[in-house]
């Protein structure tokens, strides 16, 4: 396993996505939408993934940010997306494919499924919320997104990028 920063093949750019679950996306529009004026944007039902969520955004362009507003198909089964209540975050990364090769080389615990495209297109791969003895390295508890960010959103996140307008 490696500490060299340099030898890392990807970058993290940014926050893709924030996602809350409950046992009703009703009260969680009530909170996100109705009073914090959060417009939904678009709508995703998995049965696979046990999820019927509303999708939120943040801010605009290629800085905004997704909020999943997320309630589970049947509260019975998993994954359970409303437990924990903050299920998951998701970070933009440039690319996933060698972060994620890397990543495993490096011990972290990915969750099942591999890489796929999520509920908004993006392919994504998720970082188990455990370590365990073999891959020791998880999210400490919580499950973490990786998701392939678009060339618009590299460019615009890219964190050695000079800034508009200030020069290089």
């Amino acid at each position: 396993m490696s500490n060299d920063r340099s030898a890392r093949p990807f970058r993290i750019l940014g926050v893709q996505q924030i996602a809350v679950g409950g046992p009703s996306k009703a009260r969680l529009r009530a909170l996100w939408v109705d009073k914090l004026g959060l417009s939904i944007t678009g709508q995703s039902r998995s049965a696979s993934e046990n999820v019927d969520e509303d999708i939120c955004t943040l801010g605009s362009g290629p800085h905004a940010v997704e909020v999943d507003l997320m309630e589970p198909i049947d509260a019975n089964a998993k994954p359970a997306v409303h437990l924990p209540p903050l299920n998951h975050i998701g970070l933009w990364v440039d690319d996933l494919r060698r972060a994620v090769d890397w990543l495993g080389r490096e011990g972290v615990r990915f969750a099942p499924g591999g890489i796929r495209k999520g509920a908004a297109g993006h392919d994504v791969c998720f970082i188990h919320p455990k370590g365990s003895a073999v891959l020791p390295f998880g999210g400490e508890g919580v499950l973490i997104e990786l998701v392939q960010a678009p060339p618009e959103v590299t460019a615009a996140l890219d964190v050695g990028a000079p800034l508009a307008g200030l020069g290089s």
